[in-house]
Parts: C-alpha cells; sequence; structure tokens
C-alpha cells in the first residue's frame, strides 16, 4: 500500500525556501528600521557605577571631563548633535573607538571606568495645549 500522505520534495524545497525568503526579508525590515527609522535623541545621559551624574542636550557644543576616580578620566565631546568620547584612560580604548551616537537608545560604555553615555529623549514638562 502506497503513503497517500507524502509530500514530493520539489513541494518541500519550494516551501522551505519560501520560508527562509520570508524570515529574510522579516529581518531586513527589522535592520532597515533600527538604522533608518529609529527616531534621533535630544538628550545625552551620563551615568557613572549606575548612578546619575550629568545630563546635556545634544543641540548644544559640548565638552565634558569626566572623573571617575584619581586617574580615571573620559573626555566626552558633544558636536553637530552627534556625541563621542574623545579621550580615555582605559587600557582599551573601545569607547574612543565607538562611533558618535545620536539615536535614541544609542550608548557608549566604558567598563574599566564604569561611565555610560546613552541618548535619550526627553519631553517637555510644558503642556501642549492651554484652554
Amino acid at each position: 500500500m502506497k503513503n497517500k500522505n507524502k509530500i514530493p520534495a520539489k513541494r518541500t524545497l519550494r516551501n522551505d525556501l519560501l520560508l527562509i525568503g520570508g524570515f529574510l526579508l522579516l529581518a531586513a525590515a527589522g535592520i532597515l528600521y533600527l538604522f533608518c527609522f529609529r527616531p534621533a535623541g535630544n538628550t545625552v545621559q551620563i551615568t557613572i557605577d549606575g548612578k546619575p551624574y550629568k545630563t546635556f542636550a545634544l543641540e548644544n557644543e559640548i565638552t565634558e571631563e569626566i572623573r571617575t576616580g584619581e586617574s580615571d578620566c573620559n573626555t566626552l565631546i558633544i558636536r553637530d548633535g552627534k556625541a563621542f568620547m574623545d579621550f580615555a584612560t582605559c587600557p582599551d580604548g573601545i569607547c574612543v573607538d565607538h562611533p558618535p551616537i545620536f539615536r535614541e537608545g544609542e550608548s557608549i560604555v566604558c567598563l574599566p571606568n564604569r561611565v555610560v553615555v546613552t541618548v535619550v529623549t526627553q519631553e517637555d514638562d510644558a503642556p501642549d495645549i492651554v484652554i
């Protein structure tokens, strides 16, 4: 007796390719959103050892020296709406090599100096409309 429920190999291959293509399309849409459509933030928040340190608007031109110890120091520069780490006393310098950040949720982390710089969006406290 033959098995009537067996699916031909060509049909299975086509279905597998359609499924893989669907996943690739979904992944491409996610990557496109992350790099192109994510909104830009308006504020940079600095934390040291998990505690808030300072907050700066991205629209300002600022050079901030962040000291976390006697010899531990980072220099954060905000220019042209982007923030980047210009100098760090940490041994690896990964935070200095990080590209500038400006989109909401992006961050620069310096683990040896315990410094985290994150882009956030802060809403104005003023009401939108007054009646």
